[in-house]
C-alpha cells in the first residue's frame, strides 16, 4: 500500500504534468492553426487584391474595346450617312443646275424678244415720224397755198379799193398803213 502512496503523490504530479503537457500540446495547435488561419487569411486576401487589381485590368480592357468596337460603328454609320448626303447633295446640285440653265435660256430669250420689239417700236416710231413730217409737209403746203390764195385775194382787194375810193381808205387807215 505505501506503493501505492508513493506512486499517488506522482500521479498527480505526472496528470498535472500531462494535463500541463495536453494543454499546451493545445494552445500550441490552436496557435498553428491559428498561424495556418492568419497564413490562409494572407493568402486569401492576397489573392482577392490580385484578383481585384486583375479584374479591373481585364474590365479597362474590355471598356476600350467595348469604346473601340462603339466608335468603328459609329464610323460606319457617319460614313453611310455622309455618303447619302452626298449623294442627295449632289441631285440637288444639279436639280438647281437644271433651274438655271432653263433660267437662262429663258433671259436670252425674254433679251431676244425684247430687243426684237425695242426695234419694232422703233421702227414703228421711224414710220410715225415720217407720217408725220410727211403730212406737216402737206400741211405746210395747203398753209403756204391758203396764204398765197390769201394774199392774192388781198392784194386784188386792195386794189379794187385803191381804184375808185381811195379817200374812204384813207379814212379808216390813216397815215397809209397798206400804201
Amino acid at each position: 500500500a505505501p506503493a501505492m502512496a508513493g506512486a499517488r503523490p506522482d500521479a498527480p504530479a505526472a496528470a498535472e504534468a500531462e494535463l500541463l503537457l495536453l494543454q499546451s500540446q493545445a494552445l500550441a495547435e490552436e496557435e498553428a492553426a491559428k498561424a495556418r488561419r492568419e497564413l490562409l487569411t494572407r493568402f486569401l486576401q492576397e489573392k482577392l487584391s490580385r484578383e481585384q487589381h486583375t479584374s479591373a485590368g481585364a474590365l479597362r480592357r474590355l471598356r476600350t474595346l467595348w469604346r473601340s468596337a462603339l466608335r468603328e460603328a459609329k464610323d460606319q454609320e457617319l460614313r453611310a450617312d455622309i455618303e447619302t448626303l452626298s449623294q442627295t447633295f449632289s441631285r440637288v446640285l444639279d436639280c438647281k443646275d437644271g433651274v438655271i440653265e432653263a433660267l437662262l435660256r429663258e433671259l436670252e430669250e425674254a433679251e431676244e424678244q425684247h430687243s426684237r420689239a425695242l426695234r419694232s417700236h422703233l421702227s414703228l416710231i421711224d414710220q410715225l415720224l415720217q407720217l408725220q413730217r410727211c403730212r406737216l409737209g402737206y400741211l405746210e403746203q395747203g398753209f403756204a397755198a391758203q396764204v398765197g390764195s390769201l394774199k392774192a385775194e388781198f392784194e386784188a382787194e386792195r386794189c379794187g379799193i385803191s381804184g375808185g375810193r381811195r379817200g374812204t381808205w384813207q379814212q379808216w387807215c390813216p397815215g397809209g398803213v397798206l400804201g
